[in-house]
């Protein structure tokens, strides 16, 4: 009879345990979403990155184990104190339980450092710097859909193999830009390039002549732009005015969306070699979800978007799997979990929080190989996600590997 007591007893104690974490806090998930929504980043993710948050919501059902899903979003207008106070008053003053974002790195950085002081997950969606994964790596952070080392490795190589080894670096000057080239930089000195000069240039630049004017005299052969958004395509349009590309040189665009080969249009971007994460017209899996993603948008989706969205699903499939969505065991779950869905097949997440999943080098079409109005890539080649990203033996992330 007392062992039949004590085994009770523990068994309730067991239950107590359990259910301790196998709840909803509030009876409510709550996701909060930062993002550009007018400034040089909105194209990137921006209010299509809250559409396909909102839409993940939405095929899930609206709910998770009977609790309602509720989604809050944010513009941080480019501005670090901005997105780390918008995400401190969610988590102190309306209890989210999860932040994803479309920002630059710094602001990602700041809300890494906020998530593994409050233990909140946060998923880095839009930002790019290695850093999230290695110094400032945190075990409540999740680097989702690309990185600088990426870019560097997919476009860096392909233009390296292609002869272009001497290279200018016209560079934004903050925490991504400064990633960028130093990842690419990196793999053109591996490859026996060289780099005879870089030029840091502000956020939301208008008038890159003076950059273009510098990278034209200094011979290399290629003029790598280590920037993003409205600045890439501001610097590809007034290199083509310059006629930088007809004098010889070529234009390395190493972070560049589908929304920016748009705007670009395809006489201005053709040829233009990039790495991305996610391409809409892929496959059959890539065509069904962005046919369903255009009309919320009027747009096709790029890698940020839908890489928000299938991370929101990781997320709230590991909630429901867990019964919990407390942040130590659903973070535990996301990362035992592989990803399996129209953006990643056997994606993996790290316990620095990299997720990794296949890379693609793609290219611009020419106008003539276009045939329709999003037809604009190509994909060249797959390159495998342990090829893509860091290797853990080059990692400092202070996190056990």
């Amino acid at each position: 009879m007392k062992r039949k007591f004590i085994a009770a007893a523990i068994a309730a104690a067991c239950g107590i345990s359990a259910s301790t974490h196998a709840q909803i806090s509030n009876d409510v998930v709550k996701i909060g979403v930062i993002v550009d929504k007018t400034g040089v980043y909105a194209g990137n993710g921006g209010p299509g990155a809250v559409k396909a948050v909102e839409m993940a919501v939405k095929d899930f059902g609206g709910k998770v184990n009977g609790k309602p899903i509720e989604v809050v979003n944010a513009d941080y207008q480019n501005k670090v104190d901005i997105a780390l106070s918008k995400a401190r008053e969610w988590i102190d003053r309306d209890q989210v339980d999860m932040i994803i974002e479309s920002t630059d790195s710094a602001a990602a950085i700041a809300m890494q450092k906020l998530g593994a002081d409050k233990k909140r997950i946060m998923i880095f969606a839009g930002s790019a710097s290695t850093a999230l994964t290695n110094k400032e790596c945190s075990p409540y952070g999740i680097h989702y859909v690309y990185d600088t080392y990426a870019l560097a490795t997919g476009t860096g190589r392909a233009i390296m193999q292609e002869g272009g080894d001497t290279w200018y670096f016209l560079t934004a000057d903050y925490a991504f830009g400064h990633s960028l080239e130093k990842d690419t930089t990196k793999v053109v000195q591996e490859m026996k390039g060289k780099v005879v000069g870089t030029i840091k240039h502000p956020l939301s630049a208008s008038d890159f002549s003076s950059f273009l004017l510098q990278a034209q005299a200094s011979k290399a052969k290629i003029v790598a732009l280590a920037n993003s958004g409205k600045d890439t395509q501001t610097a590809v349009l007034q290199a083509n005015e310059f006629g930088l590309t007809k004098s010889g040189q070529k234009l390395a665009t190493l972070l560049i969306f589908d929304t920016d080969i748009k705007g670009l249009g395809l006489p201005v971007a053709q040829g233009l070699l990039f790495t991305t994460g996610f391409y809409w017209d892929l496959n059959d899996e890539t065509r069904a979800w962005s046919r369903r993603f255009f009309p919320l948008h009027n747009a096709m989706p790029t890698m940020i978007q839908a890489g928000v969205y299938s991370a929101t699903m990781h997320y709230l499939k590991s909630i429901q799997a867990t019964g919990s969505d407390n942040a130590d065991v659903v973070m535990k779950k996301m990362k035992e979990t592989p990803i399996n869905d129209f953006f990643a097949k056997g994606g993996k997440i790290r316990n620095n929080g990299r997720m990794i999943h296949d890379m693609y080098l793609a290219e611009a079409k020419k106008p003539s190989e276009s045939k329709e109005e999003w037809d604009m890539i190509k994909i060249k080649r797959v390159i495998p996600g342990e090829q893509a990203f860091q290797p853990l033996s080059e990692n400092t992330c202070s996190l056990p590997q």
